[in-house]
């Protein structure tokens, strides 16, 4: 018979709590080379003074051992001191703009930042109180730093831009910042930790969408914000305990599983994305190569100073033609399919000129602008399948 902690004999309970309490812990866990996916809100303390110490989990919600194990993976990828998890790439965005701004700051915004980063700045932030401006992604560091005011206290970038493909001096504009005690923060879903290290370039934090290359499969929605400072990340880790973010094991567990493969897929990517953007450069339907790590393209010499490699995104601009010449490229697409998503393994197309006319400063492009996004397929059949939309856009 089971005994008390003062070896007296426990009385026998009856059916139903015995349903209720009958291997509830966790016993003794072999060794795989995943960490164990933990379902559970609650969580039990040893000992009642726990209840109330800061210092021991006492939620689900907080994140359990396949998020733990995630945040320490992505830790060592971005050379962070700790990494906050949101249920999606845009949560990770607004939730570290809303730690690290309030009432009466100022945020500089790249105005080539990601569609729902730009609406979040016009309007809910805007609505609590933060002034928003945008600046030129095309600038050099010293022209942004010289529209810092006294109020300014974040410069949120994108490099390169996710529909433009501008490359922003990252490191110069991180510096100079800090000089002026302003924080800097960076989408940096394109290098996917991997491809660029915002924090080794001084900048304060990093955020992913990790739903796109670091999940790699379409299927998940997660994103993260990194810092390396502590006190930027207790401002990042207030934030998500205030608001109520939280990240499910089992996605924690699947986005771990991407990341173990990022390398391989990355490179993949980034060469048939390279090889695709350079014969599209020499197709007479094309007027413009919007890929930084083409040579002779716009923002080269930036990402090969900074970038390690491309990943599988870059845009075109087609000759000047009306929109139905556009949509009949788009329709023609076989082996592309049409989404708004990218970073899976998948390839995917999408006409940008509805976004473009939201931004600041004009993009001086010469024609229709299509992102790209190059999957995992072979290179021939995504070469054969872009010049039948170039065949369908020349006949429209």
């Amino acid at each position: 018979m089971a005994e008390d902690s003062q070896g007296r004999p426990k009385p026998r309970r009856r059916a139903a709590t015995q349903l209720i309490h009958a291997a509830s812990g966790p016993g003794e866990l072999v060794r795989t080379v995943g960490p164990p996916v933990q379902r559970g809100s609650t969580v039990l303390v040893d000992r009642a003074a726990q209840l109330y110490d800061n210092a021991s989990l006492t939620y689900g919600r907080q994140g359990l051992a396949a998020q733990a194990a995630l945040c320490a993976a992505l830790d060592e990828l971005e050379g962070a001191a700790g990494t906050c998890l949101y249920p999606s790439g845009m949560a990770a965005v607004a939730g570290a703009l809303l730690a690290l701004l309030k009432a009466g700051d100022e945020v500089l915004v790249a105005d080539c930042v990601y569609a729902p980063t730009r609406r979040l700045c016009d309007h809910l932030l805007r609505r609590y109180g933060v002034e928003v401006r945008y600046f030129d992604p095309c600038a050099d560091a010293e022209a942004v730093i010289a529209q810092v005011t006294s109020a300014t206290r974040l410069i949120m970038l994108e490099s390169p831009g996710s529909l433009t493909f501008e490359v922003l001096d990252v490191p110069g504009i991180a510096r100079l910042a800090s000089e002026r005690g302003v924080l800097t923060a960076i989408d940096n879903t394109y290098g996917a930790g991997l491809l660029f290290k915002p924090l080794d370039h001084g900048v304060d934090v990093s955020i992913q969408a990790l739903t796109k290359y670091v999940g790699g499969h379409s299927d998940l929605f997660m994103g993260s914000a990194s810092a390396r400072d502590p006190a930027v990340l207790r401002r990042l880790q207030d934030g998500v305990l205030q608001m109520g973010w939280a990240a499910s094991p089992d996605d924690a567990y699947q986005m771990l599983r991407g990341l173990r493969t990022l390398a391989l897929r990355l490179e993949h990517h980034g060469s048939s994305a390279v090889a695709a953007a350079a014969w599209l450069r020499d197709q007479p339907e094309v007027s413009e190569v919007l890929c930084p790590a083409l040579p002779g393209a716009r923002g080269h010499d930036l990402f090969q100073r900074d970038f390690s490699g491309p990943c599988g995104l870059f845009g075109i601009t087609l000759s000047p033609a009306p929109q139905s010449a556009v949509l009949a490229f788009l329709d023609a697409l076989e082996v592309f399919g049409l989404g708004f998503s990218w970073g899976g393994f998948e390839s995917l197309a999408i006409h940008c000129d509805p976004q473009l006319s939201h931004r600041t400063i004009p993009c001086g492009l010469k024609g229709p602008l299509v992102r790209l996004h190059v999957g995992l397929e072979a290179l021939d059949d995504v070469i054969a399948d872009l010049r039948q939309g170039l065949d369908a856009f020349a006949r429209a």
